[in-house]
C-alpha cells in the first residue's frame, strides 16, 4: 500500500514504520489505475477551467465581485491541474521522480497553494453572500471590485506563505522504497518537532480557521434566503441567484475536501504516537490515498457546476461565443417593446377622450 506523492510518501512512511514492525507494499494497481485517473481529471479540468477563464476574459461587461473570486478559483485550480500529469509520471514510474529538485518543489508548490487558496476565496465569496444578503445597507462600500481584487491578492500572498515549508524541505532524496533505492520527491524534516509544526500548518490554516467563518456565513445566509423570495427587491433576487451557485460550489468543495482535512489530522496523532497500531497505520495510508484524490476532482467539478447551475454564467457564454444570436434576441425584444408602447399611449389617449 503506497502513499499518493503529494502527501509527502517518503516522511510519512519512515515516520510510521519507525519503531515498529508495521511492513506495507505498494499494490501494481497503484502504478495504472491511478495514473489513468490522475491524467483524465487533469486534461478534463484544464480544458474545463480554460473555458470558464476565457467566458470571464472576453465578456464584455466587467466581472461581478462573486466572479472575481470564482475566476480566481478557477484559476488557482488550472495551476494544480497543469502539474498533476508530472505526478502521473512520478506515480507510473514507482514514485521515481526524475524532474530534478526545482520541479519537486514547484509542483508541491501548486498542489498547496490550491488547498490554501481555494479555501480562502470560499471565505471571501462567503463573506461577499453574507454582505449582499444579510447586511446590504451596512457593507455596499466594501462589495467593489477593486477591493475583491486586492482581497485575492492577498490571499495568493498568504496561500503562498503558508507554502513555505514546502519550499524550505522538498526535496529530492534516495529513499528505500518496496525495497529499492531510489529518488523520491519527499519532505526531509531534521526532527519530529518540526515535522508536526510544519505539517499542522495545513490542518489549521487550511480547515480549522476557514471552515467556522464560512459555516458562520452560511447559517446566516441560509435564514436570510428562508423569506419569502417575493419580498425581495430585484437587486437582491439577483444575488439570490448568484447566491445558489456560491452555495452549491461551496458544498462540493466540502464534500470533496473535508475528507481529506480529517484524514490529515488523524495522521499527524498518529506520527505524534497519539495512536498506534498497524492496522489504524494502514487505514490512514489507504483513506489518504483515496480523499486525496477525491480532492482533486473538486477541480473539475467546479467549472461543470457553473454551466449546470449558473444561469448568469450560461448566458455569458451564449453572449461570448454567440454574440450574433444575443443581438438578434436584444432587437427582437426592443422592437417588441416599442411596438407595444405606442399600442398602451394610443389606448390611454383613447380613453381620456
Amino acid at each position: 500500500m503506497s502513499l499518493p506523492p503529494t502527501s509527502v510518501p517518503a516522511n510519512f512512511s519512515q515516520n510510521m514504520t519507525n519503531g515498529s514492525s508495521c511492513q506495507r507494499s505498494t499494490e501494481q494497481w497503484v502504478y495504472t489505475v491511478m495514473v489513468v485517473y490522475v491524467l483524465v481529471i487533469a486534461v478534463l479540468g484544464i480544458v474545463f477551467n480554460l473555458f470558464v477563464l476565457l467566458v470571464f476574459c472576453l465578456h464584455k461587461k466587467p466581472c461581478t465581485v462573486a466572479e472575481i473570486y470564482l475566476s480566481n478559483l478557477a484559476a488557482a485550480d488550472l495551476i494544480l491541474l497543469s502539474f498533476l500529469p508530472f505526478w502521473a509520471v512520478s506515480i507510473y514510474k514507482g514514485l521515481y521522480w526524475p524532474f530534478g529538485d526545482a520541479m519537486c518543489k514547484l509542483v508541491n508548490l501548486s498542489i498547496h497553494m490550491n488547498i490554501y487558496s481555494s479555501i480562502y476565496f470560499l471565505v471571501l465569496v462567503s463573506i461577499d453572500r453574507f454582505m449582499a444578503l444579510v447586511q446590504p445597507l451596512s457593507h455596499e462600500r466594501l462589495r467593489r471590485p477593486k477591493y475583491a481584487k486586492l482581497g485575492c491578492l492577498l490571499v495568493w500572498c498568504w496561500g503562498l506563505i503558508l507554502c513555505a515549508p514546502t519550499l524550505v524541505y522538498r526535496e529530492v532524496s534516495l529513499f528505500n522504497y518496496n525495497n529499492s533505492l531510489k529518488n523520491v520527491c519527499a519532505l526531509n524534516y531534521p526532527n519530529m518537532k518540526v515535522t508536526l509544526l510544519c505539517e499542522g500548518i495545513l490542518p489549521v490554516f487550511g480547515f480549522i480557521i476557514p471552515i467556522p467563518i464560512i459555516s458562520y456565513c452560511t447559517w446566516k445566509i441560509v435564514g436570510a434566503l428562508n423569506q419569502r423570495f417575493t419580498e425581495l427587491s430585484s437587486s437582491q433576487k439577483m444575488e439570490h441567484k448568484a447566491t445558489t451557485l456560491i452555495m452549491v460550489v461551496l458544498l462540493t468543495f466540502l464534500i470533496c475536501w473535508v475528507p481529506f482535512h480529517i484524514v490529515k489530522m488523524i495522521e499527524l496523532l498518529v506520527r505524534a504516537k497519539v495512536f498506534t497500531g498497524c492496522a489504524l497505520e494502514d487505514v490512514v495510508v489507504m483513506c489518504r490515498q483515496i480523499f486525496t484524490y477525491l480532492a482533486f476532482f473538486n477541480s473539475v467539478l467546479n467549472p461543470i457546476l457553473y454551466v449546470i447551475v449558473g444561469k448568469t454564467f450560461r448566458k455569458k457564454v451564449r453572449e461570448v461565443f454567440h454574440p450574433s444570436a444575443e443581438r438578434k434576441t436584444l432587437t427582437t425584444s426592443s422592437f417588441n417593446s416599442t411596438r407595444t408602447f405606442p399600442l398602451k399611449s394610443f389606448r390611454s389617449e383613447s380613453g381620456r377622450r
